[in-house]
């Protein structure tokens, strides 16, 4: 893992070159702390940087920037390309020769053996690269197909630059920032900044599964390699013309999950790998057991598992860990983590995710990142599992709520809806209290919330967009701003996919998946030098899950049926049968006590106006309904707090970025 930057100008002197593609490298230091490099052409105008944390091959034939061996291809490379030992064989095979065992020597003789396109869809891995081809004077930027490794790049004028983060780009002279208030009010929906925008004005996230080329002189051209979005309906189709198991639909399901385990087997052995020492991130649920599991079944000695708890039973899930751990034999490592350790970090998040990112458990997830990598490099983790089987209970909330109340018609609907919000939270709360404990429903103030925004909703999809809505008026809150409309709003996927659960999950995986999930796990684990894999995101994984029947993921009341499956020939299921918890702290309690006077500083009417890029009217409101508990949830005041944040470590006065300015 590492972390690239580089930058396309003519007309500079060979030292500035280096100095400045330096500089930008340097600001990603955490991402590779092991080694450093530079590769400059002041002929062609083109600098590269990088950084280097070393897994394969740690010696000096894997350093970047890296020549192809004809000296036609430049690369500057974050990621892993898992399969590069079958490659390399192939290649040799047609006469290529290497000098070391480093898969990115790999990648430039597969790209000048086959190009770039098809070198790239023969590769199965995690990557960003850049690639400047030194014959044709073109540069390529490249994202791998789900989106597990990030890359922002931006044109200027006759300035164009790349980085793996935005520290990287911040540290060019002759780029000043300006923030984009569209990307902001997007930020207020979602809690992050959807790909492609950023909160930055003319920069963008390259889109997953894409290509970006770009010529000095020309304009920049984006293609896909690989389309989630074809995938998904292409096995939507392929299902729906297979033939079913009429007399004996067992054995469908026996050779599905056969088929499954033997994918996963070999998707976790490749991501194996490494000349450094390795583990798995273990919560003790469903996807992060079978990975855990998988590892020790590939292993011939006890693999290190990692998991922290917290002294809340609510947000407890160590224990569970500790118990699958103990089965698999596992060494096994965990860290209670108590109120000051949690405080102490939250500060600091702002620097880790250096653009506007507010899941709140991005903190658990930097904490057992931490841990982790003490005692190795690589941690393989098992996220994905939710959104290609569609285990989130979300789904099949708003699915339930649709089949049983999308046949009203919509005045009735929304009146129904406005009836049940009308009773505050904690009305609701009260009145559960009054039912026998075991018959008393969790967090009902929350749900019946929840509940009356979906009614009031006019189709299924706008019930999607309002689960993940945190503000539903985000452009209220900024002055200025217009929300850009991406593939939540795209009224064709009801025809590609007529079912509500595929809809989702497709949505999430385009957006979600990327946005939140996987940038919050490489921000955190790279902020401690730390390489996560992700082997459920393998891409044969996701193509044949796509082609899967709902029943084999969701049946009798039970998610990510196959997947259980798999696991329970590993883990005995009375070890993860419980009702699902997400991976997180206690937000909410420590707003209110321990962290209400950061909270309060945050948002003072003065700082929230600094800039004028928001309107503390709406702001304030909702924080004093927080306060006195007409407000059940705070990851909406989480989205400000963390904006301002942001915007107090990255920007100057009166919310002017700080940047070099200098040419």
């Amino acid at each position: 893992m590492c972390g690239i930057a580089g930058f396309l100008r003519p007309g500079l002197g060979e030292a500035d070159y280096g100095v400045r593609a330096a500089a930008m490298a340097d600001a990603l230091a955490h991402r590779g702390p092991d080694d450093s490099g530079l590769w400059v052409d002041a002929e062609a105008g083109v600098a590269f940087g990088h950084r280097r944390l070393s897994i394969i091959d740690l010696s000096e034939s894997g350093h970047q920037p890296m020549t192809s061996a004809s000296g036609r291809y430049v690369i500057a490379y974050n990621g892993e390309v898992y399969n590069f030992a079958a490659l390399r064989d192939e290649l040799v095979e047609r006469g290529h020769r290497f000098r070391g065992q480093s898969d990115t020597e790999v990648i430039v003789a597969a790209i000048e053996e086959w190009g770039l396109d098809d070198a790239v869809g023969r590769f199965i891995g995690m990557f960003a690269f850049a690639l400047w081809d030194r014959e044709e004077r073109t540069l390529s930027l490249v994202r791998d197909r789900l989106g597990i490794k990030p890359l922002y790049w931006g044109r200027f004028g006759d300035l164009f630059l790349f980085a793996s983060e935005l520290r990287g780009l911040r540290a060019c002279p002759g780029w000043r920032p300006e923030i984009d208030r569209d990307a902001l009010t997007a930020y207020m929906r979602w809690n992050y900044v959807p790909t492609p925008h950023c909160i930055y004005a003319g920069v963008g996230k390259l889109a997953p599964g894409t290509i970006l080329a770009f010529r000095p002189g020309g304009e920049p051209t984006i293609r896909r390699y690989w389309d989630l979005r074809a995938v998904a309906r292409a096995g939507i189709d392929e299902r729906a013309n297979r033939p079913r198991f009429v007399r004996r639909p067992r054995l469908g399901d026996y050779a599905s999950a056969l088929q499954l385990e033997r994918l996963l087997l070999d998707a976790v052995e490749k991501r194996m790998v490494a000349d450094v020492p390795l583990g798995a991130f273990l919560s003790g649920g469903t996807d992060s057991s079978l990975v855990a599991a998988l590892m020790q079944a590939c292993s011939d000695r006890p693999i290190k598992t990692f998991t922290i708890g917290f002294h809340e039973k609510d947000y407890n899930e160590a224990e569970h860990a500790k118990a699958v751990a103990r089965h698999l034999r596992t060494d096994h490592t965990e860290l209670y983590v108590d109120p000051a350790q949690g405080l102490e970090v939250v500060p600091r998040l702002a620097e880790f995710y250096d653009e506007p990112f507010a899941d709140s458990s991005q903190l658990p997830t930097y904490l057992v990142s931490e841990m982790t990598r003490r005692h190795v490099t690589v941690a393989l983790s098992g996220d994905g599992g939710d959104e290609l089987f569609a285990g989130y209970t979300r789904y099949h909330w708003a699915d339930m709520v649709w089949r049983r109340f999308g046949w009203v018609p919509g005045p009735l609907r929304r009146g129904l809806g406005a009836t049940i919000g009308a009773v505050p939270s904690s009305l609701w709360e009260s009145a559960a209290r009054l039912l026998p404990a075991g018959r008393r429903p969790h967090r009902v103030g929350e749900r019946a919330l929840k509940l009356a925004a979906f009614l009031r909703q006019p189709d299924a999809d706008a019930i999607y967009r309002r689960q993940h809505t945190h503000w539903e008026a985000p452009a209220a809150l900024v002055p200025g701003g217009r929300e850009p409309r991406g593939v939540a709003w795209d009224e064709t996927l009801a025809d590609e996919l007529p079912d509500f659960v595929d809809r989702m999950q497709l949505m999430d995986s385009l957006t979600y998946l990327p946005d939140d999930i996987l940038t919050k796990v490489d921000r955190a684990s790279m902020a401690v030098s730390l390489e996560a894999r992700v082997p459920l995101l393998d891409h044969r994984v996701v193509e044949f899950v796509w082609r899967l029947p709902p029943h084999m993921k969701r049946r009798d009341g039970e998610t990510k049926w196959l997947l259980r499956q798999v696991l329970y020939r590993f883990v005995p299921q009375e070890l993860i049968e419980r009702p699902k918890m997400g991976f997180g702290v206690p937000i909410a309690r420590w707003l209110r006590e321990p962290l209400r006077d950061w909270a309060e500083a945050l948002l003072d009417p003065g700082r929230l106006a600094d800039g004028g890029l928001l309107d503390p009217a709406p702001i304030r409101a909702a924080w004093h309904d927080f306060l006195a508990g007409r407000r059940a949830v705070q990851e909406p005041l989480w989205g400000v707090l963390m904006f301002q944040a942001w915007r107090e470590r990255h920007l100057g006065p009166a919310g002017r970025p700080e940047g070099p300015a200098s040419s």
